[in-house]
């Protein structure tokens, strides 16, 4: 067992929370039963996630998307208070990093993402930003875009929107897990062949298009799968705890 302000200011050392102006709270959201030996991580903390860490006995559930965003209503009726009661009812702590979970060097969604594809990283999706979300780097041999559309489906276990901006081989890429479509202009300034996120707005299409890059929408749910996984795994190798990763399906 062990205290689970202690691993929690862990984590928000590790992850530099401090340093992020995020939509959520980052770190502990509910509180919980003070000592911690089971951790189940999952991408959100829907309903289903809490039933299933329920059923798992866990101690904690540690999640990317927790609750308490940014201009979301206050009040804790309905499905918010469903979901928090069911967590304090059987004591288990909720604790959620978004941004700085997306940017660490080592467990973030991005870098875990580009591990999983063996991708090379060669720097940040905003080279002047040392906290860029997002991030470049190159194929380990160049692919068509249809064969980098096959990659990402073999990979995450999910068939990629693919939309063709040219013809050419693709070698140099920019990602950003999750709804970050919107930064297609950032990796059109780079000139990368291609960009690959989660999600996909309609006039991502026609930037696609015009400005001749391919864009993969590969699923906010598919692609950050990994991060939460990976900072689990390294708390059991610091603090001893046992870890379950539970994958609730989400077809966006």
């Amino acid at each position: 067992m062990t205290e689970c302000s202690g691993l929690v200011a862990y984590c928000n050392n590790l992850l530099d929370c401090s340093a992020f102006q995020d939509y959520c709270p980052n770190g502990l959201q509910v509180e919980g039963r003070p000592s911690v030996s089971r951790i189940v991580t999952g991408v959100t903390a829907s309903q289903a996630l809490i039933d299933a860490a329920v059923a798992q006995g866990a101690d904690l559930l540690l999640v990317h998307h927790g609750y308490f965003w940014r201009g979301e209503a206050a009040p804790i009726t309905g499905l918010k208070q469903r979901r928090i009661r069911a967590l304090l009812e059987h004591g288990i702590n909720l604790v959620a990093y978004h941004l700085p979970l997306d940017v660490h060097a080592k467990l973030g969604n991005n870098v875990q993402l580009a591990q999983r594809l063996g991708w090379n990283i060669t720097g940040g999706l905003e080279p002047n930003n040392p906290r860029s979300v997002g991030l470049q780097g190159e194929l380990s041999e160049a692919l068509s875009g249809e064969e980098l559309a096959q990659q990402l489906n073999l990979a995450l276990g999910r068939e990629p929107l693919f939309i063709s901006g040219h013809g050419r081989p693709v070698k140099r890429i920019a990602w950003c897990t999750g709804a970050a479509q919107g930064y297609i202009d950032k990796a059109v300034a780079l000139g990368v062949d291609a960009f690959i996120t989660g999600e996909v707005s309609e006039q991502t299409i026609h930037i696609a298009r015009e400005c001749g890059i391919n864009f993969y929408a590969a699923g906010h749910h598919a692609t950050e799968r990994y991060g939460v996984q990976a900072l689990g795994e390294h708390l059991v190798e610091q603090f001893g705890v046992e870890h379950r990763f539970i994958d609730i399906d989400n077809p966006v």
